[in-house]
């Protein structure tokens, strides 16, 4: 009985190592090819924002990430891609949160090149109202393109307003709350870009950027 007892003891010992090899090798196996998958996904939902920008390699490995207090919009972490053409300096692109969203913050992306000038905007995460708000999507619109290729000297500092506050952009139909808190979203990284154009580029790249 002992030795029946025993033997059987053995077997499942072997078939647990068996299965637990398995489970290890395929997680090798596959390790790999989620995060270049993810890595894939990555780079496809930043390059809208980044227009015609030529660069070298991989955006996504030059991220940085800025945790708050900090002087870009939101009280989250914001982040920061690096791209570079040549070794000179492209464009920046910024991941940032608009506080003050008509139902809450919204998630965006400003596309900057090097000369100041906005390659893209493009909007992240939201809760703003169906149909309304919602605009700022370029999918549902083609609103956040009117911010192409501007910047703080196109239109003036002044003029990084809606056209209702006296300023330059348009508004939503029946929706200024939101494009506001995204206007002003934008001019304020406009402003964080122009005072920290070299040192952003010159930082190294957070670790585990993927």
């Amino acid at each position: 009985m002992t030795s029946r007892v025993a033997r059987g003891g053995l077997t499942l010992a072997v078939v647990a190592a068996v299965c637990a090899a398995l489970v290890a090798a395929t997680y090798g196996l596959t390790t790999d090819r989620i995060a270049a998958n993810e890595q894939a996904w990555l780079e496809r939902s930043l390059l809208p924002a980044l227009g015609d920008v030529r660069f070298d390699g991989s955006i996504a490995d030059s991220k940085l990430v800025l945790e708050p207090p900090h002087e870009l919009p939101g009280s989250d972490a914001a982040i920061i891609y690096r791209a570079w053409s040549g070794g000179v300096p492209a464009a920046a692109l910024f991941a940032v949160t608009a506080r003050d969203g008509y139902a809450g913050p919204i998630r965006l992306l400003v596309g900057i090149r090097a000369d100041g000038s906005i390659t893209g905007v493009r909007i992240l995460e939201h809760r703003e109202t169906p149909g309304l708000g919602d605009g700022i999507e370029a999918a549902r619109s083609g609103w956040v393109y009117q911010f192409d290729g501007r910047s703080l000297g196109d239109p003036p500092l002044a003029a990084w307003r809606l056209r209702a506050d006296g300023g330059e952009f348009d508004q939503l139909t029946g929706a200024s709350v939101t494009p506001r808190a995204v206007v002003r979203a934008i001019r304020e990284t406009l402003l964080y870009f122009d005072a920290h154009e070299a040192e952003i580029f010159d930082m190294p790249a957070t670790a585990d950027s993927q």
